[in-house]
């Protein structure tokens, strides 16, 4: 699993489809909501949490698609589906992959593109807090997502209309802490709700991506 992970971490350094392409997307999301909804303080900072975990949710999409299609061309996928090491566990590491290339830079980029929406500053740490509980459910149903489209041509607008309405509860829950937060108000209730969807994600979904990938290659 370990060298699957480093493998699949080179792959996307080098394919340009990493932190890089995720990064701009996020960056140029945040830059034209204050040109859409005008300049106003007050507003943006209300609105600043929801924008934030929108466009860090959208930018993981961005690379969704090649999770495993590249593998599934060039043969790859079936020699892991033979491998010693279980099929779920190859989802992990690929979704692990994802999140370190994806969601742990949109994480960390968060409260500088925060300063541009005027986030107040007890939002941060929570917003902080909650990309890094939330992201790695994003990658985990987004991995479950390209699993069932692996091999379809086009398949980047059916993963998307999949994975989307999956991703409601973490965009909710991620952002209502947040907003929270930003008012002074306790966020522990939906950060733990956070958590559990997270910790669901992770508990479940790997065993549901194996088995649509061994359908997908029969």
């Amino acid at each position: 699993m370990k060298a699957l992970l480093l493998r699949d971490l080179r792959l996307a350094v080098r394919a340009g489809g990493g932190f890089g392409l995720a990064l701009a997307f996020f960056l140029i999301v945040t830059m034209l909501v204050p040109f859409a909804v005008g300049s106003d303080s007050q507003t943006l900072a209300r609105i600043a949490p929801g924008t934030l975990w929108l466009g860090a949710l959208l930018a993981c999409l961005l690379s969704l698609e090649r999770l495993f299609a590249l593998d599934y061309e060039d043969g790859s996928l079936d020699i892991l589906a033979t491998a010693p090491i279980p099929l779920e566990g190859a989802v992990i590491a690929k979704a692990a992959a994802h999140w370190l290339t994806t969601g742990l830079p949109l994480t960390l980029a968060a409260p500088v593109l925060g300063v541009l929406l005027h986030l107040p500053g007890p939002g941060y740490g929570v917003l902080m807090l909650g990309l890094a509980l939330g992201t790695p459910a994003l990658s985990m149903i987004g991995a479950f997502g390209a699993a069932l489209t692996v091999g379809l041509k086009r398949g980047g607008l059916l993963l998307s209309l999949i994975v989307l309405p999956l991703y409601v509860p973490t965009l909710i829950f991620g952002a209502d802490a947040a907003s929270r937060a930003a008012m002074g108000q306790g966020a522990s209730t939906p950060l733990l709700l956070l958590g559990a969807v997270t910790l669901g994600c992770l508990a479940l979904l790997p065993f549901a991506a194996a088995a649509a990938l061994r359908v997908n290659l029969r």
